[in-house]
């Protein structure tokens, strides 16, 4: 999984992955959301669909995306 980090540009907050800049969006919240969603899909792309979860399984913990300084 790549390194993800929400930088802000003038007005507006910009995604950034490693350190390419994906997307850019008018609210750091949204941001922080729209980088968990992403990552959850990832994470859930990535279990393979020919094993399911034992039914006394826990969920998996949330991604944290820790906020920049």
């Amino acid at each position: 999984m790549k390194s993800y980090s929400i930088v802000r540009i003038g007005d507006d907050y910009v995604v950034q992955a490693d350190e390419q800049s994906i997307l850019k969006v008018g609210s750091r919240r949204r941001a922080a959301q729209l980088v968990t969603d992403a990552a959850e899909l990832l994470n859930a792309q990535l279990q393979p669909a020919a094993e399911p979860e034992p039914a006394d399984a826990e969920p998996a913990s949330p991604v944290k995306v820790p906020a920049p300084h």
